[in-house]
């Protein structure tokens, strides 16, 4: 049996995995995967070496938006099992020692939560305050702020002939930081799970709690600049984390929507106030020319370097932050940056290495670790994601935009790309379920499962599994610092980590052609060694002149 290690800053050096539970794993034949499921690949994790699990929504939920309406937070959702599974699942991942990170979504609950059903129709009960209601504006919502699933981000309660906020779908009610009361119900919520022994909790929007009390109309934009990161929101982060995290060691880790460096490096103090780390998306937008997420285009490699560097630079020595390249909500990153075709195995290993030895904490989304690829969906109906589908009858119904383009659009920036089924095996429906899946398995899964990767020793999975172990083992990883050795190399992100004992070099080529670098003229090459790369031949010695073979990565350690 493996037990827990005490260490407070185990998460410093740890990698953890994010669980998608609806398409991880059916222990039955539902077509939707459930606790029993995940408890059944424990072992499955456990060889693969992560340290904690993320557990995205569990919850009571109408599922409108995946779980991320919540609908009781006291109750787990029938579909994933029962509370004695959830217990079960808690007990035997920390035999196996891996703890469990729990989602929770506090900026918004479900509209059929209790508490918004009570405030329903009812300007005078208890609950009414717990939600943000506004009196309509010349007939109209009460200001033109958007939600970020399309449309008012304002909805009507007939009864009452008031508005309330809803950032996401008109089912997500969003509530009212401002209220005291509020913020003790997310307090005992919080407690409830901590007491059974949860180990962390991943906070949902976290940054989105604090809005502008005047509720002003945004001239400039969408309304985002009038509740991202604001007024009080660092006050009610320090409120709940001196109240309930620092109370039970919980590692922390917040979800930050369009945020900055400024507010992350106090949202992720090293002194411990606030939050244990971010995460944010910036570099996950450089396929967002202007900004915009529906148009398919290419990725900016030269932003997406200069992003890490700001991040990575900005957060050394006063945050942390969360490193990853997938999740629920993002395309399968070997079909973004990499190619998912000729050279799945070299690019999707090759992002792998750029990403874990930055330093942060690695987060691996299910099915990463053996390089899944998007669907490649050919039909609108093979689509659930309730964005996706909101933005194909905008831009197809409305803004006139051909069927066969909007189709292109959503085969690389929707959410189900990431939400397709786990390929586990080359069984019918890849070993996910004995019924028909909720959404449709990729194509490709008799080629590329979990099954496939572990009787592979030059995989995907493999790789992953020693990218985790170098982590542990070297220490210039968590501790050092970072520079950007080539900013303006069109091919290669290579960057020099570095401390009083370790210097370590990573060099990515992020194309299908061949490239050179050089590497700094102050690196003692002749006393360096390689620990790891994408190809079986690395050279016996390390010279200062690199050649990278297509999406060739190599790492680099030399102690100083």
């Amino acid at each position: 049996m493996t037990t827990i290690t005490q260490d407070p800053n185990w998460w410093k050096t740890a990698s953890i995995y994010q669980i998608y539970p609806k398409s991880f794993c059916d222990s039955g034949d539902k077509g939707t995967g459930d606790i029993q499921g995940i408890i059944s690949k424990l072992d499955y994790l456990q060889r693969l070496g992560i340290d904690a699990i993320w557990l995205t929504p569990v919850y009571q939920s109408p599922m409108i938006d995946n779980g991320y309406d919540i609908s009781d937070y006291y109750a787990i959702n029938p579909d994933f099992g029962t509370m004695a599974d959830f217990d079960q699942l808690l007990e035997e991942a920390h035999q196996r020692g891996i703890r469990l990170i729990m989602d929770i979504v506090v900026n918004h609950t479900s509209t059929e939560h209790q508490w918004f059903q009570s405030a329903l129709g009812d300007k005078n009960s208890p609950y009414r305050d717990y939600y943000i209601w506004r009196d309509p504006v010349e007939g109209e919502a009460p200001n033109n702020w958007l939600s970020k699933f399309g449309g008012s981000a304002w909805a009507l309660d007939d009864a009452t002939g008031q508005y309330y906020l809803h950032l996401f779908a008109k089912e997500q009610a969003d509530l009212n930081w401002e209220n005291p009361q509020v913020r003790e119900e997310v307090k005992q919520v919080i407690r409830f799970w901590a007491e059974k022994g949860v180990d962390g909790f991943r906070l949902d929007v976290i940054n989105l709690i604090s809005k502008a009390q005047d509720f002003s109309d945004d001239h400039q934009g969408d309304g985002r600049r009038f509740y991202t990161d604001g007024p009080r929101v660092h006050e009610f982060l320090q409120e709940i984390s001196q109240a309930v995290f620092q109370q039970y060691d919980s590692v922390t880790v917040g979800e930050m929507s369009s945020t900055t460096l400024e507010h992350c490096q106090q949202y992720s103090s090293l002194d411990g106030k606030e939050l244990s780390m971010v995460f944010n998306f910036h570099h996950l937008k450089v396929d967002y020319p202007n900004g915009e997420k529906w148009t398919k285009a290419p990725f900016d490699f030269l932003q997406l370097k200069q992003i890490f560097n700001h991040w990575q630079t900005g957060l050394n020595g006063k945050g942390w932050g969360a490193l990853f390249w997938c999740n629920h909500d993002q395309p399968r990153i070997v079909s973004r940056l990499g190619n998912d075709k000729q050279y799945r195995v070299e690019s999707a290993k090759m992002l792998a290495a750029s990403i874990h030895m930055m330093q942060g904490t690695p987060y691996i989304y299910q099915g990463e670790e053996f390089a899944m690829t998007n669907p490649g969906y050919t039909s609108i109906e093979q689509y659930r994601d309730v964005e996706s589908t909101n933005m194909y009858d905008i831009m197809v119904h409305q803004q006139g935009v051909k069927h066969d383009e909007m189709m292109a659009i959503l085969a690389q920036k929707s959410r189900d790309n990431s939400r397709t089924p786990m390929q586990w095996n080359r069984e019918r429906y890849a070993g996910f379920s004995k019924a028909q899946p909720w959404l449709d398995i990729a194509d490709n899964y008799q080629e590329i499962n979990a099954e496939q990767a572990e009787q592979n020793y030059d995989s995907v999975f493999y790789f992953y599994q020693q990218l985790i172990q170098l982590r542990k083992q070297i220490e210039v990883i968590t501790t050092g610092d970072y520079l950007d050795l080539y900013p303006d190399h069109d091919a290669v992100f290579g960057y020099q980590r570095r401390s009083q004992q370790q210097t370590l070099i990573c060099l990515n080529n992020y194309y299908a052609q061949e490239t050179e670098c050089v590497l700094p003229s102050d690196f003692e090459a002749s006393q360096a060694s390689y620990v790891l790369g994408n190809y079986q031949d690395l050279p016996q010695q390390v010279s200062r002149h690199q050649v990278l073979r297509p999406y060739e990565t190599r790492i680099i350690v030399l102690q100083n």
